[in-house]
């Protein structure tokens, strides 16, 4: 298991005057960039953006247990300074957990209230290391589910999911931006021409607009200045 580690004054000292800034992002496909076959997704053209060395660690599919077994994998490989004299570790991971599997009123893929203790985790864990935000899901298209022919994502679940995320994060003062109230107020149309055909990631417009929303998003902003 992970110990608890607090980053020491020479590792802030360090981290305060090293440039350029690292940063380390985890989660799911909307880390990964699936679907944006030009730009390879935010976190690449966030990256081409600042020009600092940004780690992109998303892996389609994941859940939040999934980043959280993984960041012990990473620690093990590369060692907790890796992540300690890193700037900023950008979360963005939940939405595999919310999905009915099987039909549309069948179970949760993952138990809510172990998401919560799996999340919390997760988050703890982060925060020992560098400073932390947090990305949120974006609405799937619910008129396109089944995705996959067996995961029934719908809007309700996702808010109820993405709801328990952002006040965990404010519990901990962990930034997160809500990306999914963001984009449900845009209307439906202008949701379905920001996805792929899959009606789940998505596609080089919705990327652009994802790297719009998070440059133009106050906490973030203030991390470069």
């Amino acid at each position: 298991m992970l110990q608890t580690f607090a980053p020491s004054t020479m590792t802030s000292f360090v981290r305060r005057y090293r440039s350029p800034m690292r940063i380390i992002a985890l989660g799911d496909s909307l880390i990964y960039g699936f679907g944006d076959s030009v730009g390879g997704g935010w976190v690449e053209r966030l990256r081409k953006h600042f020009g600092h060395p940004l780690y992109n660690l998303g892996i389609r599919g994941s859940r939040v247990a999934h980043v959280d077994h993984r960041l012990e994998q990473e620690l093990r490989r590369r060692g907790k300074w890796f992540y300690c004299l890193s700037d900023l570790i950008i979360l963005s991971v939940g939405v595999h957990d919310s999905p009915r599997v099987g039909r549309r009123y069948g179970r949760t893929l993952t138990n809510f209230y172990v998401f919560q203790s799996q999340l919390a985790n997760l988050l703890d864990k982060t925060k020992q290391l560098a400073p932390v935000v947090f990305v949120g899901m974006i609405p799937v298209d619910e008129g396109k589910m089944p995705f996959l022919d067996c995961l029934y994502y719908n809007y309700a679940d996702q808010y109820r999911y993405k709801e328990a995320t952002r006040l965990a994060c404010q519990v901990r003062r962990i930034p997160y931006l809500d990306t999914f109230d963001f984009w449900m107020k845009r209307g439906e149309d202008w949701l379905r021409s920001r996805l792929c055909p899959d009606g789940f990631h998505p596609n080089v417009k919705g990327y652009e607009t994802l790297l719009e929303d998070i440059l133009n998003w106050e906490p973030f902003n203030q991390l470069f200045n």
